[in-house]
């Protein structure tokens, strides 16, 4: 009798070979086991590591035997703890990229934590754009870990930042395990690596941003979605879109396409989505109003701004479309332009491999990842562009670069199949991995190379407010005194009030030549959100009200890269009203090569880079309390 073949030894293991959930396991020793990952291999012990056998999925020979290399997969708790790990060091030593973080996020939740904070026009009853539910989500345990322990505002913010961090993990372990199970172990492995080393995850898995939060969410909603829990994919949406960013709805439409159109589930959908607006927009609306002073309900209002206005965000900045093909490149290198390609290959495989245009376990795969192209096509088409728009589909990038990638591995087996027309039956595995191994570690190379190279070149603003810290324990340091932390033309590279040693300092903005609105600090007293500032306006136009008096300051934030004019001179060079407390380098872009300062390459970077001295100045002669916004 002929030994039974692969195919068959794979259906008779097809639970082994596949990610289950809580299914049961052997008895031992009377007792019945459960495992959200592979079972382990006979004779294993609890330590082991768990083990996996890539399936012979579409093969082109059925009989073909098992790969001759056993390829691991990480289970998924392991996975679990590389992803809390590599989103720690984000929390740790990503900078600040975006100003709108700053401004609209960290400095209200400043406020509500330690009781002052700017306030952008966006938090102006009159506008309500911003909700303070999605700022209390983060903010209430940092409130708490404040009124319990009293700590140094900066260690609430990298509190804030670790949980962030950690919440990031575990919506990546669950969509880990569903990629495992819909897309196969193999697109599991490679999404998993991508996420890891990725930029793009380093810089917006910590980011106190709606888009991140929408990302979190969205795709776990995608991956709910894949796995056929409509529900949950509903109640996630709606946390997504509601608490986070709602455009991140859009994520969802063919998701609600496949529930009423294929399914004809409209109880299903009807019923959860009822049960979100109850459990979700109602109470936002509560909290929202009561911060407000009226009725208020922030999603509509931002979605009525940006889309219903006359100018809408297009007074901000304009890009063209290259801006998010490079943006792409460098945040996820190599597997960006893999990610683009999916269409086009999902194609060129029909053609190559007769017959193996296979679909996942519920959905055919350009269905299964046509969020990320609706995405793309709604956000490429928008005049305005910010890198953190594509926030919400980084995951998908990972996962699209994943497919493209173990088709390409098809792809030439195939070839090589056709060319030294092997007789022995092989797994397309056994003669295609030195691509993906070749793949991962290129991709894994220029991350790291890029990361060094944002916190080299970027980090200093961070590093720079830390020596405030020092000034709070000298003899100079009075704590009844208000002190004037004054910026200029950099005012978007402050990194946000958490910085400061103490609540008696304040961030003051110094006229330059930039011509768009500022923030203000909020109002003294309660009912400070409710207060309506007539210096506020959404058309992005500057007010007198903002600047200060610059013979108030105390300290002064100046970057020095040698460009001066009236209203941007060198304070560094007033050395008799200043002195140089610290002095960190900060990169010039202008006088740098364009990609040696986006990747480090060893012998090349430092000979053709240039910084400036970014300064932390404190004034030589005393002067009184001015009176500032």
């Amino acid at each position: 009798m002929a030994p039974p073949s692969a195919r068959a030894r794979y259906n008779a293991n097809k639970a082994d070979n596949q990610i289950p959930t809580k299914k049961p396991l052997k008895r031992r020793n009377g007792k019945k086991e459960t495992s959200d990952v592979p079972a382990p291999t006979p004779a294993g012990t609890r330590n082991e590591k768990r083990r996996t056998i890539e399936v012979i999925r579409n093969s082109p020979d059925p009989n073909a035997p098992l790969p001759t290399n056993v390829p691991m997969m990480p289970g998924i708790n392991t996975a679990f703890k590389t992803f809390v790990s590599a989103r720690l060091c984000s929390a740790i030593w990503a900078y600040i990229a975006d100003c709108d973080e700053t401004f609209n996020y960290w400095e209200p939740l400043n406020y509500i934590i330690n009781g002052h904070g700017l306030q952008t026009w966006e938090y102006s009853p009159q506008f309500g754009l911003r909700s303070y539910t999605y700022l209390l989500l983060q903010g209430v345990p940092g409130w708490i870990y404040q009124k319990i322990f009293n700590p140094s505002p900066l260690l609430i913010f990298y509190m804030v930042r670790c949980m962030l961090g950690f919440g990031c993990a575990v919506m990546e372990r669950f969509i880990y395990k569903s990629i495992c199970r819909e897309f196969g172990i193999h697109v599991g492995r490679l999404w998993l690596i991508f996420q890891l080393f990725s930029v793009g995850m380093f810089v917006s898995s910590t980011a106190l941003l709606p888009s991140s939060f929408s990302m979190y969410f969205g795709c776990s909603a995608l991956a709910a979605w894949w796995t056929k829990q409509y529900s949950l994919s509903i109640f996630l949406t709606a946390i997504s879109a509601l608490l986070g960013w709602p455009f991140a709805a859009l994520l969802s439409v063919p998701m609600v396409l496949d529930l009423l159109l294929y399914q004809r589930d409209w109880r299903t959908f009807l019923q959860w989505t009822l049960i979100s607006l109850a459990t979700i927009a109602l109470p936002m609306i509560a909290i929202d109003t009561s911060y407000y002073g009226k009725l208020t309900f922030a999603p509509l209002n931002i979605v009525w701004y940006n889309v219903f206005t006359s100018h809408g965000p297009n007074i901000f900045g304009t890009e063209p479309l290259s801006y998010y093909i490079i943006n792409g490149f460098l945040n996820f290198n190599i597997i960006w332009l893999l990610a683009l390609q999916v269409p086009i290959m999902l194609i060129l495989e029909l053609l190559i491999l007769p017959g193996r245009f296979f679909s996942t376990l519920n959905f055919p795969r350009i269905i299964s990842v046509s969020p990320f192209y609706l995405w793309l096509l709604v956000f490429f088409a928008q005049p305005h562009k910010e890198e953190r728009f594509l926030f919400p589909v980084y995951p998908l990038i990972s996962l699209c670069g994943a497919m493209t990638l173990d088709i390409y591995q098809r792809i030439f087996f195939r070839f090589k199949s056709l060319m030294f027309k092997l007789k022995e039956p092989s797994h397309y595995l056994d003669h295609s991995n030195v691509i993906a191994i070749l793949v991962m570690v290129t991709s894994a190379l220029l991350g790291l190379s890029r990361v060094f190279v944002l916190y080299r070149n970027y980090h200093a603003p961070m590093d720079l407010m830390l020596e405030l810290n020092k000034f709070k324990v000298s003899p100079q340091y009075r704590a009844e005194e208000t002190y004037n932390v004054c910026i200029g033309k950099d005012w978007h590279r402050y990194p946000g009030s958490f910085f400061f040693p103490a609540n008696n300092f304040r961030l003051r903005f110094l006229k330059s030549e930039f011509r768009g609105m500022l923030p203000a600090y909020y109002t003294e007293g309660e009912n400070a959100t409710q207060v309506v500032h007539p210096y506020f306006n959404d058309q992005n136009q500057e007010h007198e009200h903002m600047y200060f008096d610059y013979e108030q300051c105390h300290f002064l934030i100046d970057f020095d890269e040698g460009k001066y004019t009236a209203l941007e001179p060198s304070y560094t060079r007033r050395t008799k009203d200043w002195s140089i407390m610290k002095s960190l380098p900060f990169l010039i872009q202008e006088k740098s090569h364009r990609v040696l300062r986006a990747f480090y390459v060893p012998f090349l970077t430092d000979n053709h880079i240039k910084y400036g001295d970014f300064n932390l100045l404190k004034r030589k002669k005393p002067r009184r309390n001015g009176h500032g916004s």
